[in-house]
């Protein structure tokens, strides 16, 4: 079972146990995250629609906050003598993931045909 998460602008597969790391979270260690997922994969079965994915969630508990490895960046002009150096290091967080919850909520987008009878039942009764 996998699932498609999105954080910090960027989708991540994750399975339970994997560590990724993902732009900074707020949150010390130990903290739980939990996320709601784009899409579920379980054998045969795809979860991806809001109907399917209604209660659904990703846990995961952060490892640990730490800073990523230093990009250079460099920029030339030729001819001009324009040069231009540079360096970046992103705020990162690694996060184990802990479970995938596919909970199927018992309620449907509209109210069943039997429900708004009754209701409107109960209405005629007070008025009356």
């Amino acid at each position: 079972m996998y699932a498609v998460i999105k954080t910090g602008g960027k989708q991540y597969r994750v399975r339970v146990g994997d560590l990724i790391d993902v732009e900074k979270l707020p949150g010390d260690e130990g903290a739980e995250v939990s996320f709601e997922p784009l899409l579920v994969v379980d054998g045969d079965k795809v979860a991806s629609s809001r109907g399917e994915l209604d209660g659904a969630s990703v846990t995961a508990t952060v490892v640990e906050q730490f800073r990523g490895k230093k990009i250079r960046v460099f920029t030339y002009k030729n001819k001009s003598g324009q040069q231009r150096n540079m360096g970046h290091r992103q705020s990162l967080t690694r996060l184990k993931v802990g479970g995938i919850d596919l909970k199927k909520s018992g309620r449907g987008g509209r109210a069943s045909k039997g429900a708004k009878q009754q209701k409107d039942e109960q209405t005629d009764e007070q008025t009356a």
